[in-house]
């Protein structure tokens, strides 16, 4: 089959790239040529900017694929432009979306048909923490009132895996490998959950190959926390509560892909992924995904929010409020 995606040079988009070669199926990547790309041998380059109106649009007209593969659509502007031009030239448009979508974050698990954020308007274009969910939604209805049973929505929780640039996922497998004390939460009464990027790729492949149509939640296996980090090889945890991070300073932010379940946003580490598996999804082992992404890591010396220091500040706070009610 011929394949576009628009967007593949980087982490989610490069993966699904790589699975489409690797399924024997002809891929053009678009994009606009601003990250390293010559490394995708077998896949065709076509230039452009998503952002350019019809002439950013220029290298897509008068071809036609068997899907297209939207791993870079973040504005309704984007989205718009792409379907108009896209609904004459390919059959199926699969749309990589986000868990974000989702209004109510604390439901558990969080299902493909609970409450979706009011979508942003069609002028905004600015992506931050308050807009990306509504301007994904509006987005995710733009592609449905373009392409009706021909669209695929994938709406992953985090992504992690080898390639992850984002400085979240990635903390923990380098937190464990560096040694020492190392700060956690949650222990038996949280949970971590992620896509490992390689198993979100191969559903899409199997979403263009099956013809798929509808809604799917991209989540991973649930994993308790102390289970996450003792498989990782971690032998010295101080183990804490959410309470007493929030009483040392502690951020959430800090503690990467850290979410209490009771919290607000506790079902994005509960998503249920039924759907998706009884449509294809096949997931890799927690510990694969932490080890792969450890090798693809290790050498890039990542900087860190919660930085050494940072958490040996926290540590000592921790160990004197636990000395002064002994």
């Amino acid at each position: 089959m011929d394949i576009l995606v628009l967007g593949g040079t980087r982490f989610v988009g490069r993966h699904i790239v790589e699975a489409f070669l690797a399924a024997g199926h002809a891929v053009s990547v678009f994009t606009r040529g601003t990250s390293p790309d010559s490394d995708l041998p077998g896949a065709e380059h076509l230039r452009g900017d998503r952002n350019g109106g019809d002439a950013g649009h220029a290298a897509l007209r008068g071809r036609t694929w068997d899907a297209c593969v939207d791993v870079s659509g973040y504005t309704p502007r984007q989205l718009h432009a792409s379907t108009a031009l896209l609904r004459g030239q390919v059959a199926q448009y699969v749309f990589v979306s986000t868990v974000s979508v989702y209004a109510e974050q604390g439901r558990h698990p969080v299902r493909e048909d609970d409450p979706l954020f009011p979508p942003a308007a069609d002028d905004v274009t600015e992506v931050t923490g308050e807009t990306y969910g509504p301007l994904k939604v509006r987005c995710e209805q733009i592609v449905q009132e373009a392409f009706g049973p021909a669209c695929v929505i994938l709406r992953p929780q985090l992504v992690a895996g080898p390639g992850d640039y984002t400085a979240r996922y990635p903390y923990w497998p380098d937190r464990v490998a560096r040694g020492g004390t190392v700060l956690a939460a949650g222990a038996d009464a949280d949970f971590m959950q992620v896509i490992d990027a390689r198993d979100l790729a191969r559903f899409a492949v199997t979403a263009v190959e099956e013809n798929l149509s509808g809604v799917f939640n991209m989540a991973g296996p649930r994993v308790g926390w102390r289970e996450f980090l003792t498989m990782q090889g971690a032998v010295d945890v101080h183990w804490t509560t959410p309470e007493a991070l929030e009483r040392a300073g502690v951020e959430f932010t800090e503690l990467p892909i850290y979410l209490p379940a009771n919290g607000e946003q506790g079902g994005i580490m509960d998503v249920s992924n039924d759907r998706a598996r009884a449509a294809g999804l096949t997931l890799t082992d927690p510990l694969a995904t932490a080890q792969d992404t450890r090798a693809w890591s290790a050498p890039r010396d990542t900087v860190y929010s919660f930085t050494p220091e940072r958490e040996a500040e926290v540590l000592a706070l921790l160990g004197a409020e636990d000395a002064r009610k002994s």
